[in-house]
């Protein structure tokens, strides 16, 4: 029996280690195909798509870059990505604060009316919205679209925010309420510091599901000047004639920032999301 259970334990650890390191491959697969496609000319993918390229040039790149308008489109993504997380995290932590720390009534109406507010597909009010905007001369306003975007991420935003929160001992913001401090205060000097993995985590969150959006910025941007790099990218696709090899180099130039990004933030979002697991 000694032997047995370490046995079983290798056994475990090792399928376990050839799951994700197949979970990985899959995941890397067409990042790899796009990656070593954006190399090569358009014949050269149509003939075979996983050779090697025989004279790897970076072509492909200067003329999506120009092709795709991805000057304009880069400045709107950020503006509207800035925006929406901005607008996101602000409301979303002062909406969660007296949810966390104060006895609501009517708290579970509350979470209900959350779950809906995630839940009903957003096409529901793309007429009725859209309508308003058009009237208000509000289309094609990158501010605007981050209104709309933030307002869909503040039920899952506010939620886990909420979360952090009740981690906060509640002895803090009692010390800084007997020295004086308002509850403006302690909300600003003491919660906030304390949350930041937190606003950190949404701030991420929020920021990937705006740099990736397509059905409100399809709509509500109108206009080559208005549009995002996703549109951008989109309209290179002709209905006639696709050069693949743009396609490919324009789908690396949107993907790389958010990459990068990622990458660069992953340790922030394991430890934003550990930080936050204890209560709910």
């Amino acid at each position: 029996m000694s032997q047995t259970a370490p046995n079983r334990s290798f056994a475990g650890h090792l399928a376990g280690s050839a799951f994700l390191t197949v979970a990985v491959l899959v995941a890397l697969l067409p990042i790899a195909l796009v990656l070593l496609n954006a190399f090569k000319p358009h014949s050269e993918i149509i003939a075979n798509p996983l050779a090697w390229p025989t004279s790897p040039s970076a072509g492909n790149f200067v003329s999506a870059w120009i092709s795709g308008h991805f000057t304009a489109g880069l400045g709107n993504s950020i503006l509207i990505c800035g925006s929406t997380i901005l607008l996101t995290t602000s409301c979303a932590a002062l909406a969660a604060y007296p949810l966390a720390r104060r006895r609501i009534r009517f708290w579970q109406l509350i979470s209900i009316y959350f779950l809906c507010a995630v839940t009903v597909p957003i096409q529901l009010f793309l007429f009725p919205l859209f309508y308003i905007f058009a009237i208000a001369g509000l289309v094609s306003n990158a501010f605007a679209t981050s209104l709309i975007l933030a307002a869909i991420n503040l039920p899952l935003a506010i939620f886990l925010l909420r979360t952090y929160i009740l981690n906060v001992p509640i002895e803090l913001e009692n010390a800084a309420l007997m020295d004086g401090a308002g509850p403006w205060k302690t909300f600003w000097y003491v919660i906030l510091p304390m949350i930041r993995p937190g606003l950190i985590t949404v701030s991420i969150l929020v920021g990937f599901n705006a740099w990736n959006e397509f059905m409100i910025t399809s709509t509500f941007q109108q206009g080559q000047a208005a549009f995002t790099m996703t549109l951008d990218y989109l309209s290179m696709n002709s209905t006639i004639v696709t050069d693949r090899g743009l396609m490919m180099a324009g789908a690396l130039i949107i993907v790389f920032p958010i990459l990068v990004f990622f990458l660069f933030m992953q340790r922030f979002i394991i430890a934003g999301m550990t930080a936050g697991a204890v209560k709910g």
